[in-house]
């Protein structure tokens, strides 16, 4: 496995589900892990099964809606370790709905704590990566923003599409101060998701059915260890693209 001993990995929604994989794999790696989430509870359950395994990491409560959350948390994490080297942008309120069913408020909420959280939290570390040489920040995508049949995911594939097109921006400019920006698009056995095959069950066996290899992604195996190889030395000519964890579902070509 990838060597991140020495690295401070930041990663929001890190209470449950592809939060707490990619946190758990960063951890086992040598990372140290600042877990944020709405819900401290949740957090500290994570910090709980990192340092049962010998790792490091910190809990800070934080609402990824609210600037002032976002800056205290990013401070927190510099006070503690010293600086920022992975950044994972993984909360989400999820807008879903068919279009004259989305509210405002569903909707400004989908994009508070999608595109903008994703713009906010890169503004904030990307003068510590800086700092440190460089740095790889990876945002969550979704291939709903790519469905042929966008009935009822238009609002939730809208505010996923914005986060790809920050990445790629960010890839842009701030290659040259060694920063990378990756996308990743997981399918993995998320409560998210298991809340949608139970209340769409038609909908989930046929989905399932069009995943080349058979089955969802595990949290940390699965998604958590993918992302901890990105980050690697022999990860480092590859940026802003779009790289879909889902058993070879999706087309984002």
């Amino acid at each position: 496995m990838t060597d991140l001993k020495g690295k401070t990995a930041l990663i929001t929604g890190a209470g449950q589900g592809v939060g707490q994989g990619i946190a758990l794999a960063m951890a086992a790696a040598g990372a140290a892990v600042v877990v944020t989430g709405r819900t401290l509870e949740k957090l500290e359950k994570t910090v709980a099964l990192i340092e049962a395994r010998g790792g490091t990491a910190m809990a800070a409560a934080c609402n990824v809606k609210s600037k002032s959350d976002l800056e205290a948390v990013v401070d927190a994490a510099v006070a503690r370790f010293g600086g920022i080297d992975i950044l994972v942008n993984n909360a989400q309120e999820v807008p879903n709905g068919k279009l004259l069913d989305v509210t405002d408020t569903a909707f400004l909420a989908g994009f508070e704590s999608g595109p903008l959280a994703t713009l906010r939290l890169m503004q904030l570390v990307q003068p510590h990566m800086v700092a440190r040489g460089g740095g790889v920040i990876f945002n969550l995508a979704s291939s709903a923003g790519i469905r042929w049949d966008m009935s009822g995911y238009g609002a939730y594939g809208a505010v996923k599409q914005a986060i790809r097109n920050l990445t790629r921006a960010a890839a842009a400019e701030w290659g040259r101060d060694g920063i990378r920006a990756l996308t990743i698009a997981p399918h993995a056995e998320s409560p998210g998701l298991k809340w949608w095959v139970e209340n769409n069950p038609e909908e989930a066996e046929a989905f399932f059915r069009t995943i080349p290899l058979g089955r969802i992604g595990k949290l940390e195996e699965d998604i958590g260890r993918a992302v901890v190889a990105l980050c690697s030395p022999e990860m480092g000519y590859l940026t802003g693209a779009t790289i879909p964890l889902d058993g070879g579902q999706a087309n984002f070509d």
